[in-house]
């Protein structure tokens, strides 16, 4: 009892952590005592937040003399965000893609944020996770042709597409050819291709029992499936993508 007591203690004091440095980054001057009385607990418990706070490198100042405020640098982080599995493996898809491309505009703080972000994986992701940017692959922008019959991808086709490519699970897709023939595909999504701005899913394809190219745009529906499947060589895909160049 005493330690589930314990634990609530600690969440409600890290979510008044990230409440109080919101407040301290705001326009309106902010004193110890009104921190008190929005968070209804003692002054004291506020001057060990604020200690908590600087002792984890929150830049927070103190204003001297009676009444005097608290306050921190606006430009000093952006707080805990709360992002859902979804939209973690997205972003974690988003900067190895901005990683691979090797665009300095890109790559000032993308090492640091990619380690948080991994960070807040689960261990037994974290091996998949770190293992992603080599399963990303770039290549020549799509020529003229190809882009103007390009059309939006579907938002959740895209998020379950990622899902079991991180996951490394089968997908059952319902798939569109440039000829309008419709088919059901079960793939294993073993690379992310991208000839901007169209993106290919270099899969296994069952169907066929050999590797295939997919476009995102293309595949109206996606399920990913319980069965896991094992990386291939990458050799084995490259006869799939030989006329794509890939950088």
């Amino acid at each position: 009892m005493a330690q589930k007591r314990s634990r609530a203690d600690a969440q409600t004091r890290m979510m008044r952590l990230d409440q109080i440095a919101a407040q301290l980054k705001g326009e309106d001057p902010c004193t110890v005592e009104d921190l008190a009385k929005t968070h209804g607990v003692s002054r004291r418990t506020i001057a060990r937040d604020l200690e908590i706070m600087r002792a984890q490198g929150m830049p927070i100042e103190a204003e001297r003399g009676r009444g005097g405020g608290v306050r921190m640098d606006v430009n000093w982080g952006v707080g805990r965000l709360n992002l859902s599995y979804a939209e973690s493996v997205d972003l974690l898809i988003s900067l190895a893609v901005a990683e691979q491309m090797n665009s300095p505009l890109f790559l000032a703080k993308m090492g640091s944020i990619r380690r948080q972000l991994i960070a807040s994986f689960s261990k037994e992701k974290r091996r998949a996770v770190e293992g992603i940017k080599k399963r990303i692959l770039i290549a020549e922008q799509a020529s003229l042709p190809v882009q103007t019959s390009m059309g939006e991808p579907k938002p959740r086709v895209v998020q379950t597409l990622h899902q079991a490519f991180l996951n490394q699970k089968l997908v059952e897709i319902a798939y569109v050819r440039e000829d309008g023939a419709k088919s059901k595909r079960t793939i294993a999504p073993h690379y992310l291709l991208l000839c901007s701005p169209v993106w290919y899913v270099l899969a296994w394809d069952h169907l066929r029992d050999a590797p295939r190219t997919f476009r995102c745009d293309r595949i109206q529906s996606a399920t990913e499936g319980f069965e896991r499947f094992s990386l291939q060589d990458a050799k084995v895909f490259e006869p799939a993508v030989e006329h794509y160049n890939v950088l």
